[in-house]
């Protein structure tokens, strides 16, 4: 049998040939047309007015959180459930992450949000909000809430390029917000990501410290350090053809969702991860959790029939590197965590997808 992966790449058939035009031209390096083409294309897409690419959305929250001027003592509220690159560069800079649960709608809980607030003896500077497995946060309230407070906002839309809340793009809600193109991402240059802003200011800034801070000289002069942060023209011009099919993309990923849901719609025991009203997903993943069933033996069992599956995130306040770190929690990402998995959905034909399907009846019944 063929095995069937959790997500991978898919490619929309333009990708070689705009990278021949790279290399016809021979800029390969962080420089060149495509790298301001992609540029382009996300600021269009997500109607945010600056956009920067680099080669990580790590790299890009690293940067948000560097030109918004957090050091150390600072504090950041952030998801507890989520991928620790959402949390890793709050590290990277000394300063503190604060973890908030998350509520229904699987991301983080503006409830819990406000009691952070209001119960810390310190003011946060930054909350890192995470649209999980595509699907949107409470973004609404949530940007009300740190405008009300003076908290700045930045959106880890990594796992969200394509979803919508009210029609209006993740990543566009917050102060900055970032995009990964990971090889399992739903549009993928093998790895990078994207800063947007529609700060001009900030990107200039993070543009600067992503290319070692060089100041405007002959020779090479810093007065600050830098990193090496900037994604290539080659990767640019793989990102530039996938942009031509992300709406597809979208559709795709939802049309497995729906199938999965329909074909499972018989057992009882198995929700969904739901959209809050007037929002849209991309449903990146398809991710479900089940009442009963260990979702550890479903991973197993589909193993055995060469399907990759995966338990859902761990929560980062229950990680072992983050013990002792403080947390507003109530236990409801650890329940899903325990309760949770992801499903393969790569853009397969049905026979595929009825393969999973056919050994989550056999362990559910």
């Amino acid at each position: 049998m063929n095995k069937i992966f959790l997500s991978p790449p898919h490619m929309s058939g333009k990708e070689q040939k705009y990278i021949d035009e790279v290399f016809k031209s021979n800029y390969i390096a962080p420089t060149g047309e495509f790298v301001t083409k992609f540029e382009d294309s996300i600021k269009e897409y997500s109607g945010v007015k600056y956009s920067l690419a680099l080669s990580s959305a790590t790299a890009g929250l690293h940067l948000a959180l560097r030109v918004l001027g957090v050091g150390e003592g600072d504090i950041v509220l952030t998801s507890s459930f989520t991928f620790i690159g959402s949390v890793n560069c709050i590290l990277y800079q000394g300063a503190t992450p604060i973890f908030i649960d998350s509520d229904s709608s699987w991301n983080l809980s503006p409830k819990l949000l406000k009691k952070a607030i209001k119960e810390l003896p310190q003011k946060p500077k930054v909350l890192i909000v995470t649209h999980l497995y595509g699907q949107l946060a409470k973004i609404e309230e949530i940007a009300s809430i740190c405008k009300e407070n003076n908290i700045y906002l930045i959106e880890d839309s990594a796992e969200s390029l394509g979803a919508t809340y009210k029609n209006r793009q993740s990543g566009s809600f917050g102060d900055l917000g970032v995009y990964s193109f990971n090889g399992n991402k739903i549009l993928t240059t093998s790895g990078g990501g994207m800063l947007i802003s529609n700060n001009r200011e900030w990107i200039e800034k993070a543009k600067f410290l992503s290319t070692q801070a060089k100041e405007p000289f002959l020779h090479y002069e810093h007065k600050e350090y830098g990193y090496n942060y900037r994604l290539s023209n080659v990767l640019a011009s793989i990102g530039v053809a996938q942009m031509e099919v992300l709406n597809l993309r979208v559709t795709q990923k939802r049309d497995i969702f729906n199938f999965y849901k329909k074909e499972l719609s018989d057992i009882s025991e198995i929700l969904f991860m739901p959209e809050i009203e007037n929002s849209r997903g991309n449903r990146w993943l398809t991710t479900l959790l089940f009442h009963k069933t260990n979702p550890i033996k479903v991973i197993e069992a589909l193993e055995k029939e060469s399907i990759e599956s995966r338990p859902l995130w761990k929560p980062m306040h229950i990680q072992p590197l983050f013990k002792g770190s403080k947390s507003f929690v109530d236990g409801t990402s650890e329940d899903m965590f325990n309760r949770g998995i992801c499903l393969p959905s790569p853009t397969a034909s049905q026979d595929e997808l009825y393969r999973v399907v056919e050994v989550i009846k056999q362990i559910c019944h």
